[in-house]
């Protein structure tokens, strides 16, 4: 299947939770989900269409956090990207480590950096920051005017 096809699928099965969608190129694809449906599109991704978990990322914008959950069919090549945005003053999501043990890390390192609150997350002590920052410093946070 290609990501044209798993997108519109998403988009069908998930209409009151996809935002947009895009088509980057034949092989990616980015959907943008409203934040409290990330966890069962990841589990009909990985269940019913066979895409596996690869990483996540974030960054913080004027909309708010922006989280992209990275996704791979790798008999194919295709790469899902699942794109959140979060509240600008209280950014939380369920966790995905729950499911996936491989954005167990990437959580963390996320919840230090941006302090993002991922819900349910079985261990979200400091992965990096021990002795680096002070607590409640979240160093890629932005200030915008």
């Amino acid at each position: 299947m290609e990501t044209e096809e798993v997108i519109e699928n998403i988009a069908k099965k998930f209409i009151s939770d996809t935002v947009a969608f895009d088509l980057v190129k034949s092989r990616r694809g980015i959907i943008t989900i409203r934040h409290t449906a990330l966890t069962a599109i990841a589990e009909y991704l990985y269940r019913s269409e066979g895409y596996r978990f690869i990483i996540a990322s974030a960054l913080h914008t004027r909309r708010g956090f922006e989280i992209y959950s990275h996704f791979s069919m790798d008999t194919s090549g295709l790469i899902l990207s699942l794109h959140v945005i979060l509240d600008k003053e209280k950014p939380r999501i369920e966790s995905l480590s729950n499911m996936f043990s491989a954005s167990n890390w990437i959580e963390r390192e996320m919840h230090e950096l941006f302090g993002i609150d991922f819900l349910n997350h079985p261990n979200q002590e400091k992965l990096i920051s021990d002795g680096n920052w002070a607590e409640g410093v979240y160093p890629y946070r932005k200030e915008f005017k």
